[in-house]
C-alpha cells in the first residue's frame, strides 16, 4: 500500500510559524495556486482512498483535486491542539511569562490543549492501524506538518524532536511504502 501525505498549501503569512492547531484559517494566494498545481501533478494518479483534515486549510487545499467529492473529513487528520496557546509564535508565548522553554519535551507538554501523548497515540491509531487495514492500494491524505512528523517519528523509529527539526513545506508531501515501513518520493 501507498500512502501519499500532502501539507496543506501555504496560509497567509501572520499564521506562519505559529502554533495555528485547530484555528481555522484558510489559504493564502499563494497557497491557493499552489493547491491548484498540485492538483495538476496528481489528477493523472486514481486515488482508491482519500482522506483529509477537517480544517479549512486542507479542505481549501483539495479543492482543485479531481477527487475532492471522495475525500473522506475527519477531525483525526487536524493538527494538535494548543489550547489558548493556538494562533501564538514561540516569541509571543515566551513573552507572557508563564512558559519558559528548557527542552522540546517540556516544552510541547507545558503548551495548553491537547496531550501530546493522546495526540501521537491518535496519529499512531489512524496511519498504522485503521489505514493499513483498508482494502486500498493508493491512498491520498491531506494533512498538517505535525501530524506528518510524528507519523516519521513513528516509522523511522526516531526522537519526535529530530522528526519535528524536518522542515516539510507547505504543499509538500512524501509517500509511506507500507509493506517496507519506507517513505519515497519526498518533495518538500
Amino acid at each position: 500500500m501507498k500512502i501519499t501525505l500532502l501539507r496543506h498549501t501555504e496560509v497567509d503569512e501572520a499564521y506562519h510559524r505559529c502554533y495555528n492547531g485547530h484555528i481555522d484559517i484558510g489559504l493564502s494566494q499563494r497557497g491557493q495556486t499552489q493547491a491548484k498545481l498540485l492538483a495538476k501533478e496528481f489528477e493523472s494518479r486514481r486515488f482508491d482512498l482519500v482522506y483529509c483534515s477537517d480544517l479549512l486549510r486542507t479542505r481549501a487545499t483539495i479543492a482543485p483535486f479531481v477527487q475532492k467529492d471522495q475525500a473522506i473529513y475527519t477531525q483525526k487528520l487536524r493538527e494538535k491542539s494548543w489550547g489558548k496557546h493556538e494562533g501564538m509564535t514561540f516569541d509571543a508565548i515566551v513573552a507572557e511569562g508563564e512558559i519558559e522553554y528548557k527542552s522540546f519535551l517540556q516544552w510541547i507538554e507545558a503548551l495548553d490543549g491537547e496531550e501530546y501523548g493522546v495526540y501521537v497515540e491518535r496519529v499512531r491509531l489512524f496511519f498504522l492501524e485503521f489505514l493499513t487495514q483498508q482494502n486500498a492500494e493508493d491512498i491520498l491524505v491531506v494533512t498538517h506538518a505535525g501530524i506528518i512528523r510524528v507519523l516519521i517519528s513513528l516509522v523511522q523509529e526516531i526522537s519526535l524532536e529530530k522528526a519535528f527539526s524536518f522542515d516539510v513545506s507547505y504543499g509538500g508531501y512524501l509517500i509511506l511504502e507500507t509493506n517496507s515501513m519506507t517513505f519515497s518520493e519526498v518533495k518538500y
